[in-house]
């Protein structure tokens, strides 16, 4: 078979996505503390035999997952720290029952690779600490089954523990929870989630290519969607709110009367007006809905029946993205604001349906 060398060196370069200089901070900021106050941690423990290490190699490879990749399947809690501690009993079984090195080697690794399969606790590290128990030096043999709990335990716990402050310190959410929760039986799907791609979708493709992908069905997920919507704001012309909104608002402010509401609403055949304070603010929004179905009376303050926190969206914001907020959350109505929160103008769902409409046109 003929291997095509361009492909092969390809394979070998960086991919095309790199890494912004937050992720690289992040990066080795959380290795600099998570292994200082692992080993400093595991060393504050009494006993055990001379010369134990109080740090293990395999550590650093937790590192990096935990701070370079910490979405990564492979990651997360459950497979760091029954990866590291179970393959570490495995390669302590091996090393007292088979006297050749390199047999314990081979075995320790053999079996902690598919018993953490079956768990469902894959960790790459884990294969290095069944290797490193199993071929070790004579303080790891004499301190036997304790080293999966120091100073392999006690590592991973607190490496564990700083990765949890480190990323959600630093913006990314750890764990990693990639998939939203399935709607209730007997109910609908947001709208956009009616059509195109959905969890169980990939989930069974994911099956069918049969080939161990390690990603969670809900990143492919959600990877697959943010492409989406960038192309469609590509297929927009990158049209912004700015450009698509109404700047004549009407609007009342929180201590006016409903009665005043109704009035401007009939005058302008308007279905919603945003509720300012008096720096122009938005602080809410009152609909038609609020001011003929609810039981109150004409002299009732709009703060009564106001919706309030109210959804807002920037100038500069892609319209694109207001597809999700008008289909899947119901919003007919959309207070614009500046740079400084004031109300700068408002977009309907009408402007939205005939953006659309000249981009299918267009098509």
């Amino acid at each position: 078979m003929r291997v095509d060398r361009r492909a092969w060196i390809g394979g070998l370069r960086p991919g095309p996505v790199g890494y912004r200089r937050s992720e690289v901070l992040r990066g080795g900021l959380g290795a600099l503390l998570g292994i200082g106050l692992a080993g400093l941690s595991a060393s504050l423990v009494p006993g055990g035999p001379a010369g134990l290490p109080w740090i293990v190699a395999p550590m650093g490879a937790t590192a990096v997952l935990l701070f370079a990749a910490p979405a990564s399947p492979l990651a997360q809690p459950w497979p760091v720290l029954m990866g590291n501690t179970l393959s570490t009993l495995v390669g302590v079984a091996a090393g007292k029952l088979l006297d050749d090195v390199t047999l314990a080697a081979a075995v320790a690794v053999g079996v902690a690779i598919p018993l953490m399969m079956v768990l469902r606790c894959v960790h790459p590290p884990g294969g290095a600490c069944a290797l490193f128990a199993a071929v070790g030096t004579s303080a790891v043999a004499d301190h036997g089954w304790l080293f999966a709990l120091w100073p392999v335990g006690v590592d991973t716990v607190v490496l564990l523990a700083v990765a949890a402050v480190v990323n959600n310190l630093t913006g990314r959410p750890y764990p990693h929870v990639p998939e939203p929760p399935a709607p209730a039986p007997g109910t609908d799907a947001p709208p956009t989630e009616r059509v195109g791609l959905r969890a169980e979708d990939v989930r069974a493709a994911m099956q069918r290519l049969d080939r161990g992908l390690d990603v969670l069905p809900g990143d492919v997920l959600a990877l697959v969607r943010d492409a989406e919507a960038h192309a469609l704001d590509r297929r927009l012309g990158q049209l912004r709110v700015g450009a698509l909104m109404a700047r004549d608002v009407r609007t009342v402010q929180p201590q006016e009367t409903l009665y005043r509401a109704r009035m401007l609403m009939n005058q302008h055949a308007v279905k919603a007006l945003p509720v300012v304070d008096a720096e122009g603010h938005v602080v809410g929004i009152v609909t038609v809905y609020d001011l003929f179905n609810l039981d109150v009376v004409a002299l009732t303050p709009v703060s009564e029946v106001m919706s309030s926190p109210v959804t807002t969206v920037g100038e500069d914001t892609p319209v694109s993205e207001l597809v999700a907020l008008m289909a899947d959350r119901g919003l007919r109505h959309l207070p614009v604001v500046d740079g400084a929160g004031r109300l700068a103008g408002i977009v309907t769902r009408s402007e939205l349906v005939a953006v659309l409409h000249r981009a299918l046109v267009g098509s």
